[in-house]
């Protein structure tokens, strides 16, 4: 009743502002005269009901927004042994990165422990990865430390802390809201090679700017600029070095030479894997605490000049506790670099979980893991903590440690705890260059290898330049300029490739099955599904006319109609494409075709300037002859196959209404009839059939004629049968009974493909011979619950959509 009554309100303002809806066709509304199914017509109410999210959803929403309430209840003794050994872990690896990551930000070492206390006791509420663990990492503390050098440079006033801080609140502000709404598939448009790239050209920076600080050069030059300059000044000045290089190279050394011995203990005694795999990844903490104990038997008694540089006094417990200052002016400082440091936080994190989650065969929510990354980011500052996101080599020690929740977070933390109320007195002689080499180490295995990129070479050259670029622009510029230039060209790329998508012309070409050297002849019945094969000795597949596919060019591919063209769209039908799609359609018919009626044009004058016809020798010749001489066929139909177009805009259906319009005059006086397959969203269809396809379309001047459509039918089960169909008559046509308990029966024929009359906007049923009407359906032999009724698949009110080419071709071909 309401429908009807905004329907009524609508058609009054529509001729209220003269607008014109269209007719009606009868055929929707005369169910007197038809059979089957009526496809409803999407309307605004429908998209908003869509669009509107029910009780149900919102509930649903709001119980997503905390994962851990979904597996808390099932906590056991066994998980909890595994969260153990995997968090102990962690934090004995994060506590020197930490510590080591704040050096590289420009911060004071405490703030990297702050970080790491705050990202593992928050995200563990809202993670959808057990392996991935937020805390401060090498890249963004790189970018944090350019930013900081940055404003400084501009705003003395502000500490480095305050804004460490504002970036955090402010950066995880904007992810949090990506989370909240859902956007999580943004990052879907960075792709592998932005990211290898980002990570490799950030890697050899982070190495490059370590050099100065692990060979000890006591010259004064910056470690924030490019990479190219970081690496000629410090090969310059490497006569500069003092003590510390013996402390940090020899560090270096220890470490890879540690993990290399483990991995050779694991190939020869694979038995004690585990042990090897332990004091592998303990290997840091190792390190940091044979290093700390030489340097205090060098330095112990002389803490005021020390051999080499050591890491100096860490405060014990939170000594920045206490609401961040934020205002106006911080925001403004740092603005500028807001979106490169809001990307890094993204990249890292969801390539990061989402790699692992398909390792250990789970899967994330990317909306989730922003929600996760923004409160952790919003609430660290409170305590002190810098942007953090997640870690690669602590998530990968983490997954192999055996983790089996997130909980393990909480594990982490308390170690983080321990050490920062525990050991700030031990911190105080670990050796600068030495934390320098765990940072080199950490970050050396995020180096895409040689084989992975000769992989994107193989898979697509242009990818792989992509890559090859974005290392390139970060070493002789900076990551942020790396990033965008990254992504830029990765989303030119792709806008390239969807304006430039060619479709394809198909024709058909008939194929039998060969197994072995047999071909399949007689139709068997396969064990593995109980159906039974109703397959002919040969069936019709389409594929395109110039073999781009890869077939082999010496089968025959035929057209599947004089004039008559199947035309394939490959990657949607937009805006950015649909000119490059009807262009190449138009062409290719006017070159494959003539035109109907070439005297259209009495004089020369009449004829368009793009058209000036043959010369006037020649079209003496022809008048003369009174024949022409092209043997080309003249333009029937078209049909469009719309099995990769999801949906369309307003460009695109008016490129087709303008390519409709011209090759109508193409094929004046006939008319050119326009038939879809493939197409499954409704409002597609709608978006069509507001355009005038979908229905025939009689040619002016000619008087009613009929046109005819191929539907298909199919088995419908006893209780699914619509209560509106109704019993059909024709002429010269067996009659379709309606049978409310077993569906549409066709006397002495199960379910067919029938061809539909379209006269005066009006269905009626005509039965095809029987050499025309082949059974389309497949019946399942013995299956409860499927009676002998029929009905049609699609709605039987746009005759011209169609499920799929077979149907379509013959059904552009019922009227020749």
């Amino acid at each position: 009743m309401v429908e009807t009554i905004l329907t009524r309100v609508g058609h009054a303002f529509a001729k209220l502002l003269q607008i014109d809806l269209g007719p009606t066709p009868s055929l929707v509304r005369d169910e007197t005269r038809t059979y089957g199914y009526y496809e409803h017509e999407p309307t605004v109410g429908d998209w908003f009901r869509d669009h509107t999210p029910t009780a149900p959803q919102v509930h649903r929403y709001i119980w997503s927004l905390f994962p851990f309430l979904h597996w808390i209840g099932y906590y056991n003794a066994q998980w909890l042994v595994g969260d153990l050994v995997a968090g102990i872990t962690v934090g004995a690896v994060v506590i020197p990165q930490g510590m080591a990551y704040a050096e590289l930000a420009n911060l004071p070492p405490e703030y990297g422990l702050y970080s790491s206390f705050m990202g593992v006791s928050i995200y563990w509420l809202f993670a959808t990865s057990k392996d991935i663990t937020i805390g401060p990492v090498a890249v963004m503390s790189t970018l944090m430390g350019s930013i900081i050098i940055k404003v400084q440079a501009v705003h003395p006033e502000i500490p480095p802390p305050v804004l460490a801080s504002a970036l955090a609140i402010i950066c995880g502000a904007i992810v949090l809201f990506l989370g909240l709404l859902r956007l999580g598939f943004i990052v879907d448009f960075i792709p592998l090679p932005a990211i290898s790239a980002f990570m490799t050209g950030s890697t050899i920076n982070v190495c490059a700017g370590q050099l100065k600080t692990v060979l000890g050069e006591k010259a004064h030059f910056s470690t924030r600029g490019a990479t190219y300059k970081i690496i000629i000044d410090t090969l310059k000045h490497l006569p500069s070095s003092q003590m510390d290089a013996a402390m940090g190279l020899t560090a270096l050394a220890m470490l890879y030479g540690i993990r290399s011995a483990c991995n050779y203990g694991t190939r020869k005694k694979p038995h004690k894997a585990k042990v090897f795999f332990f004091l592998s990844t303990l290997r840091t903490a190792f390190v940091i605490l044979f290093y700390t104990m030489i340097s205090a038997a060098v330095n112990l008694h002389r803490r005021n000049h020390p051999a080499f540089k050591l890491l100096g006094n860490v405060p014990r417990g939170f000594k920045a506790v206490g609401v961040p200052k934020m205002d106006v002016s911080i925001i403004k400082a740092f603005l500028g670099e807001l979106p490169a440091a809001v990307v890094v936080l993204l990249i890292e994190h969801i390539s990061i979980s989402k790699s692992f989650g398909r390792v250990n065969n789970y899967t994330i929510d990317p909306s989730q893991e922003f929600i996760a990354i923004g409160i952790s980011n919003l609430l660290g500052p409170f305590l002190g903590a810098y942007p953090a996101t997640g870690s690669f080599s602590r998530t990968a020690i983490k997954a192999k440690c055996g983790v089996r929740t997130p909980l393990a977070g909480v594990i982490t933390a308390v170690v983080v705890l321990l050490a920062i109320y525990a050991l700030p007195a031990l911190f105080f002689f670990i050796p600068k260059s030495s934390l320098s080499a765990v940072i080199i180490h950490a970050v050396g295995d995020l180096v895409t290898p040689p084989r992975i990129t000769y992989q994107f070479w193989c898979v697509s050259p242009i990818d792989a330049l992509i890559f090859f670029m974005g290392v390139t622009v970060i070493i002789f510029s900076t990551i942020e300029v790396g990033i965008y230039c990254t992504i830029g060209v990765s989303l030119a790329v792709l806008l390239f490739r969807l304006a430039k998508a060619r479709g394809q012309f198909l024709g058909y070409v008939q194929v039998q099955s060969v197994v072995g050297d047999h071909i399949l002849s007689v139709p068997q019945e396969d064990p593995s599904t109980g159906f039974e094969d109703d397959t002919e000795m040969s069936r019709r597949i389409y594929l395109p006319m110039e073999h781009e596919g890869g077939t082999n060019p010496r089968v025959k591919i035929h057209q599947p109609a004089p004039g008559v063209f199947i035309y394939r769209i490959s990657e949607g039908f937009n805006y950015p494409n649909a000119n490059h799609y009807t262009d190449h359609l138009v062409s290719h018919i006017f070159k494959e075709t003539r035109r109907t009626n070439p005297q259209a044009w009495e004089t020369t004058g009449d004829r368009p300037w793009n058209d000036p016809g043959p010369i006037r020798a020649k079209r003496k010749i022809l008048m003369a002859e009174e024949a022409p001489t092209s043997l080309l066929p003249t333009l029937r139909a078209i049909i469009l196959d719309f099995a990769a177009v999801n949906n369309v805009d307003v460009t695109s259906v008016q490129n087709l209404i303008d390519v409709r319009n011209q090759l109508d005059r193409w094929a004046s006086p006939d008319t050119v009839q326009w038939h879809f397959a493939h197409i499954h969203n409704r409002w597609t269809k709608h978006a069509l059939t507001a355009a005038g396809f979908g229905l025939p379309v009689l040619s002016e001047g000619s008087g009613p004629r009929w046109q005819r459509s191929i539907f298909n039918v199919a088995e419908i089960l006893d209780d699914s049968l619509p209560s509106s169909v109704s019993q059909s008559h024709t002429e010269g046509s067996e009659d379709w009974s309606k049978d409310l308990e077993t569906g549409l029966k066709l006397q002495g024929s199960s379910a067919s493909s029938s061809v539909m009359g379209v006269s005066g906007g009006e269905i009626q049923v005509v039965r095809t011979d029987q050499k025309d009407a082949k059974v389309n359906t497949h019946r399942r032999r013995g299956q409860s619950g499927v009676g002998n009724g029929v009905a049609v698949v699609d709605g039987i009110n746009r005759p011209f959509f169609h499920v799929d080419l077979t149907s379509a071709l013959k059904s552009a071909m019922a009227d020749s």
